[in-house]
């Protein structure tokens, strides 16, 4: 390979030609902190019942701008009658005798007097085993996956997963195995604590001290013989987290208080006992106490609360803390109103808006997944209309690469595949077909989610019935629909509580239940007999009744959508009509966020919600208000999908370059630069085929429907190709588009660097090397312009075509193989391989 020797330094010019990864900027020096102005404790008074009722303190400074500020951690404590109770330095209550007393809290400079009353904290508290002792086997994370909350559970000793099932960690704990894990009469000895602190081998290793709040609980637990609790003792209803939202500095922690609320209206301080998790650990962390840190990276992070199966949210916002300059941006549509709201926030400043260059492939990337020609670019540039980018958009969305480009996009998540059986063949073009022509004629959201969800016969007569060929049974009926449509995944609740969200068991199979009257039968072609199974075909139709399961109660599942009432179906109705009918209602508060998000990620390169089809409590988006306006606007517009791309691309924010400055360098979740993002497996592959001029050719391919025989128009997953497959193409298992993989790896690179498959291309007669070497008609110079104009969508600079015209003239004999050179130099330059 001595030829690509040869071009190591075009290579190195040209690697980075027109995308700008952030670099990190030097962090900025901080301003004075304005003077506090006034101090405030939460609780304003402490009611403390017993022993082991032991607070958090939340100490809150008020800045002269308006910022509120935790003093927590700095505060001096001082307790009046110290023999009542102690505070620690992080702000932290024990209570030890019964009493009054107050404590006094200097923060600063200013002082603070919290009265605090004590109660029974001499006797011995009925001890509820849902309440107190589960919540602890979560804190240490005894009932994890990965321990005891596996389903086979770990060495013989299993806990329900994540503490959902008290009833069946209380039989394992007192009655399995004749209760000698347990020793009332010897608590100290029990084998659970025993292993617990490490003084037995366990397998988990040493999980809490003997004098630990834990330790003493269980303990006590054990010693008052193991008591499950009283029908009548309060459950809990909801966890609350104060402060539920914060602008915070950069570098800084945030003590946060998290509140359990019975069903008796009485509350208690959880703090200790509650799990956390933040969803950006570039941004923020927190540790075991409630303690947030803040880190050098600007943005939003979200801090997840659980308690019991219920969660909560703080939100954290941090700005840059760097001096803004006044900037103009031009709204150009609704989003560009909501994205500088937020680098207000955050103190970025948006980066430049893109060359024309730029935004004519970016544009035709993302909308038809195809490079622009030559010809276009010059076009587009040299067109004066100040509408001309809007106009552009208009005409792409006309195409029928868009049509297509699209359909892959939806047959990926709607799963449209043959799993190699050929008599699949026939419902697989149809569905693709189907999905191809509804995105062409914009058929409404709604329309395109009720058919697919709805659909009744075969696929013969209607296509989007191929989609359950996938879906068997009422779970997957349940992870499809919600992931696609919802943006929820909701497959943890089919076995127990979801972890991270507040979907129940019921919740799931309230879902299921829409599915218990679908029903199938085969169907054999007219004059084809029943043995030949490659001409039978699967047929949809609704049966009188018809219920599933629900694997919890073990009874039928009511019909039930989420955070919806239960409904009544009459028989011979279709429950899914119904269930249709509630998805694609204006006011549901999932359908038309999901596919906004969607899209949004797709033009932009990452979801307001990430990932995208995970949209949670616990996994706010970054930017509530602009997703609430998109969704608004799609719902506005009717559900049209070509509005939205408008609404989208249309935008200043859409439009900005990738290049980043001083300010939006960290910034990876506002927009206020362009996230340069790799082509995908089809793109990349027609690209190849494009500047190299040398077609695919994908065998079976109806020629009427599918010429030019492109990779981003294959219906399915059973067209053979290594390039698809090394690039990440999807085999359609889910309906997951994280199944879809854009990260590089090695394999890529050598692929492109040295397969006979991109060999051929570059070396085929009549190919682009081959014409460019023959062409008489133009210049070196521009072909040189021509052919970057090809791969990267613009002209070279003058350093870059003096190495182009120098390696010209090393080759006077071999023009061909120069040209050859320069296209396999360029299309390995991360400006052809990123939408910048």
């Amino acid at each position: 390979m001595l030829r690509r020797l040869i071009l190591s330094c075009l290579i190195g010019t040209i690697w980075s030609l027109g995308v700008h990864h952030p670099v990190l900027a030097a962090a900025p020096t901080p301003a004075a902190t304005p003077e506090i102005q006034d101090v405030t404790v939460f609780p304003s008074e402490l009611r403390l019942r017993g022993i082991e009722n032991s607070p958090q303190l939340l100490i809150t400074g008020k800045r002269a701008d308006g910022r509120l500020i935790d003093l927590t951690a700095t505060a001096q404590y001082t307790v009046t009658d110290p023999q009542l109770l102690r505070v620690t330095t992080t702000g932290r209550v024990t209570p030890l005798k019964n009493g009054q007393t107050s404590i006094s809290i200097q923060a600063a400079g200013k002082q603070l007097q919290l009265p605090v009353n004590l109660t029974a904290m001499d006797e011995s508290l009925p001890i509820n085993f849902p309440n107190q002792v589960v919540p602890i086997f979560s804190k240490l994370s005894c009932n994890s996956g990965g321990c005891h909350g596996k389903l086979s559970g770990q060495n013989g000793f299993r806990l329900s997963l994540l503490g959902f099932d008290p009833e069946l960690d209380y039989m394992t704990l007192v009655k399995e195995s004749r209760g000698r894990r347990l020793i009332p009469t010897a608590p100290d000895h029990s084998l659970f604590l025993l292993k617990g602190t490490g003084k037995v081998a366990h397998g988990g290793g040493r999980k809490m001290e003997p004098d630990s709040d834990e330790y003493k609980i269980v303990r006590r637990w054990i010693a008052a013989g193991m008591p499950y609790g009283s029908p009548e003792d309060p459950t809990i209803v909801k966890i609350s987290v104060t402060p539920d939202r914060r602008v915070l500095d950069r570098q800084i922690s945030q003590q946060l208080v998290v509140t359990a609320h019975y069903s008796d209206g009485s509350t208690l301080d959880v703090t200790r006992q509650a799990q956390y998790e933040s969803n950006d650990l570039d941004i923020a962390t927190v540790n075991d106490t409630g303690s947030v840190q803040t880190l050098s990276m600007s943005g939003e992070a979200a801090i997840m609360a659980r308690f019991q199966g219920q969660v909560a949210v703080f939100r954290a916002t941090i700005p840059l803390g760097k001096p803004v300059p006044s900037i103009s941006f031009p709204v150009q549509t609704v989003v560009d109103t909501h994205t500088q709201t937020k680098w207000r926030e955050l103190g970025l400043v948006p980066s430049d808006l893109c060359s024309d260059e730029q935004f004519i492939r970016r544009v035709t990337l993302d909308l038809t997944g195809t490079l622009p020609t030559p010809q276009q670019i010059r076009d587009f540039v040299a067109d004066a209309a100040a509408d001309k980018r809007s106009k552009l958009v208009d005409r792409l969305l006309e195409t029928p690469e868009y049509s297509f480009y699209f359909a892959n996009k939806w047959a990926d998540i709607l799963r449209v595949k043959r799993r190699q059986q050929p008599d699949r063949a026939f419902g697989t073009f149809a569905f693709h077909g189907w999905i191809r022509d509804a995105i062409a004629r914009d058929v409404p959201y709604d329309q395109f989610a009720r058919s697919i969800l709805s659909a009744v016969g075969d696929e013969s007569k209607y296509p989007p019935a191929v989609w359950y060929k996938e879906i068997q049974t009422a779970e997957q009926f349940v992870d499809d629909l919600s992931q696609v449509f919802l943006g929820q995944r909701l497959a943890c609740a089919n076995c127990h509580h979801h972890p991270y969200e507040k979907w129940s068991q019921d919740d799931y199979w309230g879902l299921a239940a829409f599915y218990g009257r679908l029903g199938r039968k085969t169907v054999t072609l007219p004059g084809v007999t029943p043995q030949n199974q490659r001409n039978q075909r699967q047929l949809l139709f609704v049966r009188s009744n018809g219920t599933v399961t629900n694997k919890r109660t073990g009874k039928a599942a009511a019909f039930k959508p989420l955070d919806g009432d239960e409904l009544t179906i009459a028989e011979d109705t279709d429950p899914r009509l119904a269930l249709a009918d509630w998805m694609v209602d204006a006011k549901n508060p999932f359908f038309a966020k999901t596919v906004a998000n969607r899209y949004w990620a797709h033009f932009l390169g990452r979801g307001i919600v990430d990932p995208l089809d995970d949209m949670r409590i616990t996994n706010p988006p970054s930017n509530p208000e602009l997703l609430d306006a998109l969704a608004a606007d799609l719902v506005k517009n009717r559900y049209s999908l070509k509005s939205l791309i408008r609404t989208i691309v249309n935008s200043r924010t859409y439009q900005l370059s990738s290049t980043p400055n001083d300010f939006n360098a960290r910034d990876k979740q506002a927009y206020s630069r362009y996230y340069p993002k790799r082509l995908s497996a089809e793109v990349l592959f027609d690209a190849v085929c494009q500047v190299t001029d040398s077609p695919s050719n994908f065998s079976g391919l109806p020629n009427d429907r599918f010429a030019p025989n492109r990779a981003i128009m294959l219906p399915d997953e059973s067209f053979t190709s290594y390039f698809l497959d090394v690039f990440g193409r999807p085999q359609r298992i889910s309906a997951c588009e994280c199944e879809r993989v854009n990260e590089a790896n090695l394999a890529q690179s050598l692929h492109l660097l040295n397969s006979d498959e991109v060999q051929s291309k570059l070396s085929r007669g009549d190919g682009r090397a081959d014409r460019l070497a023959k062409d008489k008609s133009k210049s070196d110079d521009e072909k040189i312009d021509e052919l970057f104009l090809w791969v990267v969508g613009h002209k070279p600079s003058a350093k870059q075509k003096q190495m182009a015209l120098e390696h010209l003239q090393q080759n006077p004999k071999d023009p061909k193989q120069a040209y050859e050179n320069m296209i396999w130099a360029l299309i390995n330059s991360k400006a052809f391989l990123f939408n910048y």
